[in-house]
Order: C-alpha cells, then structure tokens, then sequence
C-alpha cells in the first residue's frame, strides 16, 4: 500500500502557468459537482479534511494538486450544477480543457459517477473524450455504501450501458465511507505507473 504520511496540498491553480512543475506522474480526477471527488481523495489518501469537502456542490472552482511520494493526485473542477450561469460553466469547462490538454506529465484520468444513478449526458461526454484521448476509461462507481452489495451489478449495468464501457471490470464501486476499495486502487495506480515506466524504457 502507498505511503500517505507526507500527503498534501502542493498547488491550487486555475491558469496552466499556476500548475506545480510536471516532474513527478499525475493522476486526474473528474466528475459531476456532488459526486464526492473530494471524499474519494481525502479516502486515498487516509484524511479527513486535506481535500475539502463541501455542502455546496459547484463550490470547487479550482484544479487542486495533491502531493504524495512520488505522484500527485489532481481534483479538476466538478461539473454539471444547473446554479451557475452558462458563463461560469464554460469557465470552469475551459479550466479542465486546459490542464486535460496540456499536462505532458498526466498518466491517467478517472471518471466518477454516483453508482445510485444513472450517469448524465455530462458524464457521457466526458468519458467519450477521455477515451478519444488514450485514456483507459477507467470509472469510479461512488457512495457504494449507499446501496447494498447484491444491488452493485444491477447499477453497474446501468453505468456500464450509459457509458458505452466495453469492460464492466473498468467500473470500480467506492466507498470513502469503508474505504475497503483504498488498497486496490493503489495497486491499479502503481501498475499504471509501471507500465508508463516500462514503455518509456522499451522507446529509449
């Protein structure tokens, strides 16, 4: 399991010239505004409060990098809250776009969705381009805690239509409430590293 001790908050950034330096890989994060991106990093990385949490979904504005060892895990800017003007949605659509875009240092994006409901024509989309752009479509299913086990497979089918996933593996129910998940994630995290790492030593 990853060392979490000397997790923290390294950088909040909206302008690409605010990102810390790309010298260590990057792990994204994007969701819906209330779909607990907060929580799930605060459960990865054993805190409570390092990743704010907040009753007002939409309230995240910023890109907000986490250092831990040798990776930062990065919380992009939740979309989708029908309360803000169509202006300050594309604002914050232009923030994500550029860091998704330009962040030669970023392994991987994970989508999250709550495994409750059925995810939004947001969500769709997102994922659509995350996989447009190499990326593995990997899915966090949150608030598993919210339903019980023998119910997983029936939202995840759910999840797993909408989103046009072609593996039902790649939808991983979380809970940051147990945290049972914590230990795998890790694992999926460093074996991504490792076959970044291995790849790049095949091109040399």
């Amino acid at each position: 399991m990853m060392k979490t001790d000397d997790a923290r908050l390294e950088q909040v950034a909206v302008k690409r010239e605010q990102y810390p330096e790309p010298d260590v890989y990057e792990f994204a994060f994007a969701g819906r505004s209330n779909v607990g991106k907060s929580s799930f990093i605060n459960a990865m990385l054993g805190r409570k409060n390092l990743a704010r949490t907040s009753s007002s979904p939409g309230k995240t504005r910023t890109i907000n990098f986490y250092r831990v060892s040798d990776l930062r895990l990065v919380d992009l800017p939740g979309y989708g809250y029908a309360k803000v003007s169509k202006t300050e949605r594309n604002s914050w659509a232009g923030v994500i776009n550029t860091y998704l875009e330009n962040r030669e240092n970023l392994l991987e994006v994970l989508l999250l969705v709550d495994i409750r409901h059925e995810p939004s024509e947001l969500d769709k989309a997102m994922y659509d381009y995350l996989i447009a752009n190499g990326h593995s479509g990997l899915v966090i299913a949150t608030k598993a805690d919210k339903i019980s086990r023998g119910q997983y497979q029936n939202h995840i089918a759910k999840i797993q239509k909408k989103l046009g996933i072609k593996n039902r593996d790649n939808i991983i129910p979380f809970s940051s409430v147990d945290k049972k998940m914590v230990d795998e994630m890790w694992d999926i995290f460093e074996d991504i590293v490792g076959f970044y790492d291995g790849s790049e030593e095949d091109e040399l």
